[in-house]
């Protein structure tokens, strides 16, 4: 019976951890109808609530902000609104801080998260997956009189948690192995080693 029930438990909980998380997603984006005039919104239009209404309208505000962004008129008035909220004293370090780090990040030609490495962590004979996040810049490069990289060692299960560090190139070893596949056998905690399948044959360079 035990061994049943632990069965049960193996295809139940992804399953149930999952619903809940779609159920979370859509239930925030739900929120952007409220945005909408009353007569607009699908408990108007219908006369009943329609979950995942909000997701479309997020999607295709953000479809829409992506095609006016990219024409002149569109970059001008994108400019003219971050120069606003650069006026603004908080809000201007907040968004300047979160916008650097998304134009890394979601950059097609950035080098931040392409590639997974081993590095010896927290202490020498130790071992961890991290992520190449780049190169020491700025008053921390002149200190650093060797050839350095930047890390983001991620925490386990939660990989959105984690320690920044700087290493040593010489120190760390280049995975040949997916960011993705990296990825989930970190929140995996070690139990889901990625299949061979996963293993990325032609890894970019470290930069």
């Amino acid at each position: 019976m035990k061994k049943y029930f632990i069965t049960g438990l193996l295809i139940w909980i992804p399953l149930a951890i999952t619903l809940w998380v779609l159920n979370v997603i859509v239930s925030t984006m739900d929120q952007t109808l409220l945005l909408l005039p009353e007569m607009l919104q699908p408990r108007s239009l219908f006369g009943l609530h329609i979950p995942g209404m909000g997701v479309l309208l997020s999607l295709g505000v953000v479809l829409l902000t992506g095609l006016l962004a990219a024409n002149i008129i569109g970059q001008r008035m994108l400019g003219l609104w971050e120069g606003t909220l650069g006026r603004i004293p908080v809000v201007k370090s907040i968004y300047h801080s979160v916008k650097q780090v998304s134009d890394t990040l979601f950059s097609s030609s950035g080098q931040a998260f392409r590639k997974a490495v081993l590095v010896e962590y927290p202490r020498s004979g130790m071992h961890t997956i991290a992520f190449v996040t780049g190169v020491p810049g700025g008053d921390v490069a002149s200190h650093l009189l060797e050839d350095y990289v930047s890390l983001y060692v991620p925490t386990t299960p939660n990989p959105t948690s984690g320690y920044f560090v700087m290493v040593r190139r010489d120190e760390i070893v280049e995975l040949d192995m997916s960011v993705d596949a990296a990825l989930k056998y970190v929140v995996s905690m070690g139990v889901a080693p990625p299949p061979a399948a996963a293993v990325r044959r032609s890894a970019p360079a470290l930069p």
